[in-house]
């Protein structure tokens, strides 16, 4: 079912696409899918249509626009992401339209051909050899998602201090037996960021996240949002690893699993205040998950 375009947005795509293209003389205008911003494709008669970005309203408490911005231009350059046409300073961006896209679903993420994709995309951002400057420093930012949720009074679930302690305890194991190095990392890798051009070519968009990470986080975060089962997973790591993963890579992988779903709880329950209860409910989905794959690594 198609989005509800706001109309107070049209003034603003028109401004922006006659500041880049010299022209706004769209024949078309649709709104696309996103969680927190409102995205659109413009299409032209004569031209390939575009796709504006703006911004959602509380995202400026969340993410760092110049921080995005290096990301992007890094994802573009490695031809990972569609070209990017205007960023600006608060994030509203205009981009060249994907052709022939399809959006992934988790169904079509989880089909082999679409698995090595992902995999040689990754191997290819995080082999980059870049150093953005940008941080992904995931507890650091759970501190902050926690002092939103308390500012804004937002109730936590009962357990949470124990999980927590937890997590923390399992970070320090992993991180004394893998030797991790920070990479750039997409870390927001949602069935919905990842785009086929015909039946070829893969895309990875929306880089409001990334950062450089332990390139596992992106692994797992695929995982999660796809549904994968063991034997996706499998395909998954060999892919990216170009051998047969060892007892300390799956390790790493639900390791990972765990700080996915730990941060994006916090996020989702500082998203709350703006978007109400269907932040709780995804808060509580990707807590529920958590707490069972603490218990699934308490068995390797």
């Amino acid at each position: 079912m198609a989005k509800e375009i706001v109309r107070e947005d049209l003034d603003r795509v028109k401004e922006l696409l006659g500041q880049v293209l010299g022209r706004a003389d769209y024949a078309g205008i649709e709104r696309m899918g996103g969680l927190t911003n409102r995205t659109y494709k413009a299409s032209f008669k004569d031209q390939e249509p575009y796709v504006v970005r703006i911004p959602g309203e509380g995202t400026e408490e969340l993410i760092k626009r110049s921080d995005e911005k290096v990301s992007t231009e890094l994802a573009c350059s490695l031809e990972i992401d569609a070209k990017l046409l205007y960023f600006g300073t608060d994030g509203e961006k205009v981009t060249e339209f994907i052709p022939d896209a399809v959006t992934m679903s988790a169904e079509t993420m989880r089909q082999k051909e679409h698995i090595e994709k992902a995999a040689a995309i990754f191997r290819r951002l995080h082999d980059s050899g870049v150093n953005t400057g940008v941080p992904f420093e995931v507890f650091d930012m759970a501190k902050g998602y926690e002092k939103i949720i308390r500012d804004n009074q937002v109730a936590m679930f009962e357990d949470y201090e124990e999980v927590k302690s937890t997590v923390m305890k399992i970070k320090a194991e992993v991180d004394s037996i893998c030797h991790i190095q920070k990479v750039p990392c997409h870390n927001d890798p949602l069935c919905e960021n990842w785009v086929m051009s015909g039946k070829e070519r893969m895309y990875l968009i929306d880089w409001e996240y990334a950062g450089m990470n332990d390139g596992f986080w992106d692994l797992a975060a695929t995982s999660i949002e796809a549904c994968y089962e063991r034997c996706h997973d499998d395909a998954l790591l060999a892919g990216y690893l170009g051998r047969e993963p060892s007892q300390a890579d799956w390790k790493r992988l639900l390791a990972n699993k765990l700080y996915v779903d730990y941060l994006w709880t916090l996020w989702a329950k500082a998203r709350v205040p703006y978007d109400g209860q269907p932040m709780e409910d995804w808060a509580l989905e990707r807590y529920e998950r958590l707490k069972g794959n603490i218990v699934e690594l308490s068995k390797m």
